[in-house]
């Protein structure tokens, strides 16, 4: 689907005044700016896919590395195994970002997804007041009463030789009642202090901004950038005993105890043995 910009003059831009539009230039004024990461960000108000938009374009060659596409809303949103996301126009944050880390050694690479849920957990918690926490690899949880609930999604993709496109939603204004699953949460549920997503979308990508400039300055080592210790820290799965399902049936059960060097949950099993577990190699992590 071709993306459609959210300054065409539509006549339903304002027809939800609780879920007001992105400020597309206000936006840009806050975050393309010398120095910076960024150095673009379009507003589309919808599109099939962020994330494949961003992947076909960077493929082509067209795009500079911190290039920025936010939808207002997605046709085809993707989680990881093509896993649908789906929420209401304007109730979330739905957006991609370019990054080329070519001082980075690949295989270091597997990181990102990683440092992009320290970045969202640390931007949404400054900005909005909400204690979040990290489900490895790529939930965003927050509490709703007295339950943990998703709330958002990272995706990362490879574009082309030396490029990664890495999707990020977030349930924003989601009500009860306009829930995927009855499982999910949004930040509204959560009590958080805004919900305007122009604050929030700046917080999270200026954090962003931030771990992956001390990533790439550390060369991609998780330990020297401290991204490894405060992934841990925020991580909601250590300690607990979980089931790693895997690709033909195949599962193991163990008490999460570590993320290694690598990025790869750590899992104690009941014979003792630790087996690291990667998120490529993984279907669903569940409670056991």
């Amino acid at each position: 689907m071709t993306p459609r910009d959210d300054s065409d003059g539509n006549d339903n831009r304002w027809s939800d005044l609780d879920r007001p539009p992105l400020n597309a230039p206000a936006l840009r004024r806050a975050l393309v700016r010398g120095g910076s990461l960024w150095t673009e960000v379009e507003v589309v108000s919808n599109t099939g896919s962020t994330n494949s938009d961003l992947v076909a374009r960077a493929v082509d060659g067209k795009l500079a590395e911190g290039a920025v596409l936010v939808a207002e809303e997605q046709s085809a949103g993707r989680g990881r195994l093509d896993r649908r996301w789906t929420a209401p126009a304007r109730s979330g944050l739905f957006f991609s970002v370019l990054l080329r880390p070519d001082d980075v050694p690949l295989a270091r690479w597997g990181w990102l997804p990683l440092l992009t849920g320290v970045a969202v957990a640390t931007g949404l918690a400054r900005a909005a007041g909400v204690d979040t926490a990290l489900k490895w690899p790529n939930d965003l949880l927050v509490t709703v009463g007295d339950e943990e609930r998703k709330a958002g999604g990272i995706l990362a993709e490879r574009a082309g030789d030396d490029g990664v496109v890495i999707g990020i939603g977030i349930n924003v204004t989601l009500g009860a009642q306009e829930l995927p699953v009855p499982q999910a949460g949004s930040l509204a549920l959560a009590g958080a202090l805004t919900t305007d997503r122009d604050p929030l979308l700046r917080a999270v990508l200026r954090s962003l901004e931030d771990w992956y400039g001390r990533w790439r300055a550390a060369e991609g080592d998780p330990v020297a950038s401290g991204l490894q210790e405060t992934y841990a820290a925020g991580c909601a799965t250590l300690g607990r005993t979980v089931r790693a399902e895997l690709p033909g049936d195949r599962s193991i059960v163990g008490e999460a105890v570590a993320v290694d060097g690598d990025g790869r949950l750590v899992l104690a099993t009941g014979d003792g043995v630790q087996e690291p577990v990667g998120a490529g190699d993984i279907v669903h992590l569940r409670p056991a």
